[in-house]
């Protein structure tokens, strides 16, 4: 009887890193293919404000896909904020952020074979990561001619800060909260804005796996490894930014707000707690 419930969590297991690794395809192609319909065809197909809303729809439209299934994880940053104050279970942690990793390689390789000849066509064959014809922002952040590594750690640290301020106030039961169901459509305008104000220095990536993965895939598909070492090596940036900013939004919420709210009765109290992982699970953002 134990083996047949240790393979049944097994499979489970194997099932939910499927999922989770189509939800981060879906984003990375849809979101990443907003900006390579605005890249490729110079701007007569679409611009920022294409690509922030496009960006968001497909987080929204990921969810909705999946978010029943898996909660909807797409973001290592949000992932290791929900374990560090108890929304998430720590053993899930290195199967969501795998599932995250790999959905993302898997995203940009697909967006990459859907514009293959446009690509090739863009630059005369050649796949460049900077200039007026690179291509290779398509895929993962690049930093602005004029900002400073220390500068754009500070970038990602304070927008993932915001970030996750916000996520913990959608699905603070205790807060004004959003109806069930209508949290992805939220979470979709929270990215506009948060990409809309803070997205000029290096793009807003705040998301590890939805920035590594595709840069170790242009690295692979023809860019080459210079890609880690543009913009003064900026490739960690986007991997190390949000994570702390991850912890610092968190606590924040939890310290400001959190902590401050009235005592419920006890038999209230009981049924959020029972419900508190399903809720505070269902959390991503780019």
């Amino acid at each position: 009887m134990m083996k047949i419930q240790h393979n049944v969590r097994d499979r489970r297991k194997r099932s939910l890193m499927k999922v989770r690794e189509l939800i981060k395809l879906i984003k990375m192609v849809l979101g990443c293919g907003s900006v390579a319909q605005a890249i490729l065809s110079r701007g007569l197909f679409g611009g920022i404000i294409t690509i922030n809303v496009g960006f968001a729809m497909a987080v929204v439209m990921a969810i909705y896909v999946t978010g029943g299934v898996s909660g909807g994880h797409i973001n290592p940053a949000v992932s290791f904020a929900m374990c560090l104050f108890g929304r998430m279970k720590w053993y899930k942690f290195p199967f969501y952020v795998g599932a995250q990793f790999l959905g993302a390689f898997a995203g940009a390789a697909t967006l990459f074979g859907i514009y293959y000849d446009g690509l090739m066509s863009f630059a005369g064959g050649k796949l460049l990561i900077v200039g007026e014809n690179a291509t290779a922002h398509i895929f993962a952040t690049y930093p602005a001619p004029y900002l400073s590594l220390t500068n754009a750690f500070a970038d990602q640290v304070v927008a993932t800060m915001f970030l996750l301020m916000i996520v913990f106030a959608i699905f603070d039961s205790r807060n004004l909260g959003v109806p069930r169901g209508l949290e992805p459509v939220v979470i979709g305008l929270l990215i506009i804005v948060i990409s809309s104000s803070l997205g000029l220095n290096s793009g807003c990536a705040m998301n590890p796996a939805r920035d590594l993965s595709p840069r170790l895939f242009t690295a692979l598909a023809g860019w080459g490894f210079e890609v880690f070492t543009a913009g003064n090596n900026f490739w960690w940036i986007p991997v190390v930014g949000p994570l702390v900013g991850a912890v610092i939004g968190g606590l924040i919420y939890v310290l400001v707000i959190e902590i401050h709210h009235p005592d419920l009765d006890p038999d209230f109290e009981t049924e959020q707690s029972e419900d508190k992982t399903d809720k505070y699970e269902l959390s991503v953002i780019m």
